[in-house]
């Protein structure tokens, strides 16, 4: 130990690290001025004074934190790429800019790598926990429990919500619960073909199937992706919408019934359960329903192929081509999986037909109850939902302009050839609610309502809308004497007006539409709108399947211009109502067993009013507005206006007949008369059938638009109309040049050719008939406009379109 002034032990000097400036030397505490030197301060006795003397830091770095006041712990490991020294305090020694920028990027790296670690783990063991809890707690129903839920009653009815059209109700009389063995092989194969060829390998569910289904339904589309397994299980819960909560679901029960039951008790529960349309649960009823097979193992793969592809749409199990479109893909499915060779193809197995016997609604009516779960499928709600929910379903049809409709059919069609087909739909141009539809006299059988036809004349005002839009009007003045149309050296037709034109030789559009002059309105699109134009018009309107033909047929609505006659009241609906299009529909609402609202149109997208013609609202009703001026006069020029001195506008057509060699006739095969009145738009049309297509009236007369379509048309406005008030359609403000009335000319005979003409290249196809009904095929495809002019019974205004001519034009 030393003595009074000797360090502690371990003590060095602050003097330089070898010692120089200890004890002794320079600037030691011994040295001149040091601690003990005379004169200097008194030496401390580190016995007596607990302080710990701090080395002094030199003169030449910054001075450190003092160890003695505070203590820091690093952050992270990024503190010790930092050496020790904490940026916070600017007496630190200062790291390069890239150094620091370095270990930040570091630091927020490994932030981000150890969360996304934890994500991981979570996104594995939280959903193995989850589906853990959920398959303890879920339960999978059997085949009987399921069907005895499935026998539900759905109610109809009309408008007013109160008065009741009709229940449909299955009671389970043609359902028959089938053992594995009891069902055909070709059964089971069609089924996989059409909805799970993975069946009999997959673990119940597919999850890239699951995503696609909930994606589609975000985007409002129909579409499945579920396996059999998963469809089971919808069929025993009853629900089939798109959350994550109900898929998660799905997904857990499906694995569960894979878990719990083999691949042969699945099938089996699914077959028995799962609904084909027609009234059908169960593969054994729609045997019955669609072949009348009492042995459901007599199908064959073609019949088996048709029921496995009406499972994905049950409410469209009516429609043929439907029905044709289905069979085809699933027996390609099945030829491409070699469960069937194209012999056993073969033709398409046509459906026995069946009357709905469920429905006590009379002929004309029965086929509305099918048309509402259509309807509804298009929107999201299977039939098979709305039949094990025990829903009811309000419809549009007013029971009144219904039964006005079926009278003023059966009136005027008393005593006419059985070949003659009329149709009818009364559309609401204030709400697009359908409120009179007729489609056929036995409306199960075939809905000639729907079928595609050719308007004829009834088209034109497409020509017009397309006119109005390039800023001409009604006083625009055409030449109406025949003509054809096409370049140099290409003209094919001669077109020509079916009677001589009052208005002589120079005519507006006013009176050309007034007289149906299809010289006129073919030069119209020929030379100023185009057929693209008149399209597009169409579909702006409401007609709702594409318009196909490129041609200037399609300016008087011949060759392969098709439409329906629901489509034509709607239409015309959207003039009624200033150009504002509202779509058909013949549900209102759809109510729970509940009573609360599954389905309102009047809220659904698909139903929003949309200005149909033109984003100005001012400019859009004009235009509609000058259509409807130019179809007032029409009604009553042709013989048909309305009682009263009620102002109506419509327009007649017929479509000319061809006959089987190709060969013009002076018949027609189609006629039509659509029009409307503010409160409410009708279409009527009349077509033949294969034992008789010509359209010929009980006296042997040539039926034309005002003829036998007319006569109903006016009925049934006057019938309907008798206790409404009379309303107008407004100020007319006209588009373009302001038509001027021009003089009667005298004309001479006019001439029957101009260009060389030629054949036409077109014949006439088979005709869709009341044994192969559709609605999307026409009636009389491939006829044209007529290329003569004839002397014929018919009042004013009758028009006679026939085949017309290709359009070589741009």
């Amino acid at each position: 130990m030393g003595g009074p002034g000797t360090p502690p032990p371990g003590f060095r000097s602050p003097g330089g690290p070898n010692g120089s400036g200890g004890p002794g030397g320079p600037g030691g505490p011994t040295g001149p001025g040091g601690p003990g030197a005379p004169g200097g301060p008194p030496r401390r006795d580190p016995a007596q004074d607990p302080t710990v003397l701090l080395r002094q830091p030199s003169t030449d770095r910054p001075k450190p934190e003092p160890s003695l006041l505070t203590h820091r712990e690093p952050d992270d490991d990024a503190a010790f790429y930092d050496q020790g020294y904490d940026d916070d305090y600017d007496d630190q020694p200062q790291r390069p800019a890239g150094d620091t920028k370095l270990a930040r990027r570091k630091k927020i790296w490994r932030r981000v790598r150890r969360t996304a670690y934890v994500c991981t783990a979570l996104g594995i063991v939280m959903p193995v926990v989850a589906f853990f809890i959920t398959y303890q707690m879920v339960e999978v129903e059997d085949p009987a429990s399921v069907a005895q839920k499935q026998n539900q009653v759905v109610t109809f009815k009309y408008a007013d919500g109160k008065t009741e059209m009709t229940k449909v109700a299955e009671d389970g009389g043609n359902r028959k619960m089938l053992t594995y063995e009891q069902i055909p092989d070709q059964m089971k194969k069609a089924v996989y073909a059409a909805e799970d060829d993975t069946f009999e390998s997959n673990a119940g569910f597919d999850l890239g199937g699951i995503a696609r289904a909930v994606l589609k339904q975000i985007k409002g589309e129909a579409g499945g992706g579920s396996t059999i397994t998963q469809q089971y299980i919808k069929i025993s819960s009853g629900q089939d919408d798109a959350t994550l909560a109900r898929k998660w679901e799905e997904v857990v029960k499906a694995y569960k019934m894979s878990e719990t039951y083999d691949k042969e008790e699945i099938i089996t529960a699914y077959l028995n359960t799962i609904y084909f349309g027609k009234g059908a649960y169960g593969a054994a009823a729609a045997a019955k329903a669609y072949f009348n097979l009492d042995d459901i193992k007599k199908l064959t793969k073609s019949q088996a192929a048709l029921l496995a592809g009406m499972i994905q749409a049950p409410g469209r199990a009516n429609n043929p081509e439907y029905q044709q479109q289905r069979w085809n893909y699933v027996t390609k499915r099945m030829v491409d999986l070699g469960w069937m060779t194209p012999d056993e193809k073969g033709e398409f197995p046509t459906p026995v037909k069946a009357e709905d016997t469920k429905s006590a609604l009379p002929g004309p009516r029965k086929g509305l109850t099918a048309l509402a779960f259509e309807e509804l499928t298009g929107k999201g709600i299977s039939e098979e939902e709305i039949k094990a929910g025990g829903y009811t379903i309000i419809m549009t049809i007013d029971p009144r302009a219904q039964t006005i409709a079926e009278k003023a059919v059966a009136e005027v069609m008393k005593g006419q050839p059985k070949n003659l087909h009329p149709a009818l739909v009364a559309v609401d141009p204030n709400t697009g609610a359908i409120r009179a539809y007729y489609g056929g006299q036995r409306g199960w059988e075939f809905d000639f309502a729907a079928a595609l036809q050719q308007p004829g004349s009834s088209f034109k005002p497409f020509d017009l809308v397309a006119l109005l839009k390039t800023g001409e009007g009604l006083g625009k003045i055409y030449d109406s004497t025949p003509k054809a149309f096409g370049p140099e050296g290409q003209q094919t037709k001669i077109v020509r007006n079916a009677s001589q034109p009052r208005c002589g030789s120079q005519c507006t559009v006013a009176e050309a539409m007034k007289e149906s002059l299809n010289v006129v309105f073919s030069d119209m699109v020929y030379n100023d709108v185009g057929p693209k134009g008149v399209a597009e018009a169409a579909k702006q309107a409401g007609i709702r399947v594409p318009i196909k033909d490129r041609s200037i047929n399609i300016a008087i609505g011949g060759g392969d211009t098709l439409v329906s006659t629901t489509d034509m009241a709607s239409s015309y609906a959207t003039f009624a109502a200033n150009g504002t299009y509202r779509a058909p529909h013949l549900v209102a609402k759809v109510l729970d067993a509940k009573g609360e609202i599954v389905y309102d149109a009047s809220i659904h997208p698909d139903n929003q009013d949309k200005l149909a013609f033109d984003a100005d609202r001012d400019t859009n009703a004009k235009i509609a507005r000058n259509v409807t001026e130019s179809l007032l006069p029409v009604p009553e020029y042709s013989g048909i206006g309305c009682g009263g001195g009620r102002e109506c506008a419509g327009k007649t057509g017929t479509h000319q007949y061809v006959n089987p060699e190709g060969v013009e006739t002076k018949h027609n095969a189609k006629a039509w008369m659509v029009g409307y009145t503010p409160q409410i738009s009708a279409a009527v049309s009349l077509t033949g059938d294969k034992s008789e297509r010509r359209l010929i009236d009980g006296d042997g007369t040539i039926i034309y638009g005002s003829g036998l379509p007319g006569e109903i048309w006016k009925l049934f406005m006057d019938r309907y109309l008798e206790k409404s008030d009379m309303v107008d359609f407004g100020p007319y403000e006209p588009i373009g040049r302001i038509e001027v009335e021009t003089q009667t000319q005298t004309t001479t005979e006019q001439p029957t050719t101009t260009t060389t003409e030629q054949p036409t290249t077109t014949t006439e196809e088979p005709t869709t008939t009341t044994e192969e009904p559709t609605d999307t095929e026409p009636t009389e495809p491939g006829e044209e406009t007529s290329t003569t002019t004839r002397t014929r019974p018919g009042r004013p205004g009758d028009d006679d379109d026939g085949p017309g001519l290709p359009f070589p034009g741009p």
